[in-house]
């Protein structure tokens, strides 16, 4: 059945003209002539479908019928509907009658002839002007362009037409940062579909002249609206928006026909943005797409809700940033724009939040052309976004770092080294971290194809050995997606890898082994000591080389972020330049008011060789 709020709400806005400001939309109302809508949802796999219209005395019917049930049953339950509807009109009419005249005497008006007993409408279902018949099942019957006809009024039914099943706009608005609502489409796509936004006219504007005291009534009335100008899907508010709220208009479509219009208000006004912020001027850098021949990249370590807002990342972690400044709804606008402002074609995420990906990343990065996976770890996970018009996703072969290790053979020599020390084994094994792998193929030359890898490893700074282990694991997995699966493609592995290049996770990927000597296997201590030597066959480089610092606390700072890339197959054309020391610092550290992470995202541009 179909229990989706927004589609009910949809239907329930039938009446609702299509739209008068549009071509296409004066278009739609044109091929539905004078007639009302009657709305049919209609889809194999679901046992019912849906119909819904508005009766005459103006009520809205959202019937389910069994899809299987003959045309008859389900038209005699719509004149029993029509019917109750006539009944309740006479009653209402009658009611009014009987109340009080204007001038407060009391006195009731005469009783006058009672209604004529309503008798059961005419209902009937015409397809090419012939009328179906009974005993065919709803499914065949209530096809498009058909007549229902209750009485003497007519609706053209409309089967599977367009329809927003979510539509959302975010709750905390701010100047100079995009709004992107959220929405889901059924029989439509968001590219054939018609957008239109509204401000509230500003306070005053509609107060009488002389500036007196307002006749209106206490109760607030609707107000005005003035139009943006603007008809796409997202709306970057101005300082001129401030103290207003918006509106949007939207009519789903799917380039040949619209289905009914929906209006979205903001809960909120406009707030003022913080001014200038740490990405701005990295924007300058990456104003258009690149072209074909390069990828720009971006990964950036969020900093996770579930992380960010707790009492020990407020008086502890991040006590020099303000309380609003970590809240989701004001980072979310600042995250929004500086990842849409890198206009990227492949943007590794991690500590992203299962929510924020759904309701915040997907529509914004969607709306600038991008589309997104997501892996879950336990409270918050990895997201890989690339752009639709340049890459197809081919396959996924994510997994958990301690399942791959206990399982797949491939690392059965590994944990053959592992095992021989306990201890460590043990906490190698309690490990969440996971590994996201994506296989994308170029839209133009199929020919060309990439390994995305994106990966958080181990945060714990006694934890060296454990991220060695976890590397190793991620290396040799990859080998096998880029190797067996798909021989020779080249590979970008990004993350928050969790240590500096001064360590043995870094060395080993850059240099290819680590001995088992080196000092980063008693990381935790010589209880935990798990000496082995290791190998990977990659030449991997870090495309953004090694920046003083990528993560910026009160109490740490230094490089813990990559882009790791196949120096076989690609090369750096650019790396866009970081924020500046003395931005990164403006607040004393990060996040702040102006930067919504921890972490600085790391942007390039990669050339296929």
């Amino acid at each position: 059945m179909w229990r989706l709020p927004g589609c009910r709400a949809a239907l329930r806005g039938v009446r609702t003209a299509v739209g008068r400001h549009t071509r296409a939309e004066a278009a739609t109302e044109t091929a539905a002539g004078a007639m009302e809508r009657a709305v049919v949802r209609c889809v194999p796999s679901e046992p019912k479908l849906s119909l819904s219209f508005a009766l005459a005395d103006g009520s809205h019917k959202n019937m389910q019928r069994d899809q299987s049930e003959p045309l008859g049953r389900a038209l005699s339950r719509i004149a029993t509907n029509a019917l109750k509807g006539h009944a309740k009109a006479a009653a209402a009419k009658k009611s009014r009658k009987n109340r009080p005249n204007a001038s407060g005497s009391g006195a009731c008006a005469g009783p006058g002839p009672e209604p004529a007993a309503a008798c059961e409408p005419v209902v009937k279902l015409y397809y090419r002007e012939e009328a179906v018949a009974e005993d065919v099942l709803n499914v065949d019957a209530w096809q498009d362009g058909a007549v229902l006809q209750i009485g003497d009024v007519k609706y053209k039914v409309e089967r599977n037409p367009p329809a927003f099943t979510e539509l959302q706009l975010p709750r905390y608005i701010m100047a100079g940062f995009p709004v992107c609502p959220k929405l889901s489409l059924e029989f439509g796509d968001p590219a054939g579909s018609v957008f239109r936004w509204y401000k509230e006219a500003k306070p005053g504007a509609a107060e009488p002249e002389g500036g007196g005291p307002s006749s209106l009534p206490p109760s607030s009335p609707s107000p005005s609206w003035t139009e943006t100008g603007v008809n796409e899907r997202v709306y970057t508010p101005s300082n001129a928006d401030i103290g207003l709220r918006l509106k949007l208009h939207c009519t789903p479509g799917n380039g040949q026909r619209f289905g009914p219009s929906r209006e979205l208000e903001s809960v909120c006004p406009v707030e003022a943005g913080p001014g200038t912020c740490t990405f701005d001027h990295r924007h300058l850098y990456t104003k258009k797409v690149t072209d074909d021949s390069l990828i720009r990249t971006v990964s950036y370590n969020l900093l996770a809700d579930t992380y960010a807002q707790t009492e020990f990342s407020r008086s502890v972690l991040y006590p020099y940033c303000a309380p609003y400044a970590l809240e989701l709804d004001y980072r979310q606008n600042l995250i929004q724009k500086e990842l849409t402002g890198y206009n990227a074609d492949l943007i590794c995420l991690q500590e992203v939040d299962r929510s924020v990906f759904t309701d915040s990343l997907v529509p914004a990065l969607e709306a600038f052309g991008l589309e997104g996976v997501f892996r879950i770890k336990q409270h918050e996970g990895l997201a890989t976004f690339y752009r639709k018009a340049k890459f197809t996703l081919l396959s996924q072969h994510d997994i958990s770092f301690h399942e791959a290790l206990e399982s797949d053979p491939l690392h059965k020599e590994l944990l053959e080294k592992l095992v021989v020390y306990p201890s460590a084994q043990e906490r190698v094994l309690q490990r969440s971290s996971v590994l996201q792998v994506s296989v994308l193929q170029s839209t133009k030359d199929s020919s060309k194809r990439i390994c995305v890898a994106n990966t958080h490893l181990y945060w714990h700074p006694k934890g060296g050995y454990i991220r060695l282990i976890q590397m190793a694991v991620a290396l040799a997995h990859i080998r096998h997606v880029s190797c067996d699966l798909y021989p020779g493609i080249p590979v970008v592995f990004c993350g928050d890898f969790n240590s500096t290049p001064s360590t043995g996770m870094y060395h080993f990927v850059v240099n290819g082994s680590i001995p088992e000597d080196h000092e980063d296997w008693a990381s935790n201590g010589e209880e935990e000591r798990c000496n082995m030597s290791l190998t990977h066959f990659f030449k991997l480089k870090s495309a953004c080389g090694e920046p003083a610092y990528t993560n910026y606390v009160g109490g740490f700072h230094g490089c813990l972020d990559y882009i790791f890339i196949d120096l076989n197959a690609l090369e750096v054309e650019q790396v866009i330049p970081l924020p500046s020391h003395e931005e990164v610092t403006t607040h004393q550290a990060l996040p702040s008011v102006s930067h919504p992470s921890d972490h600085i995202a790391l942007v390039c541009d990669l050339k296929w060789k």
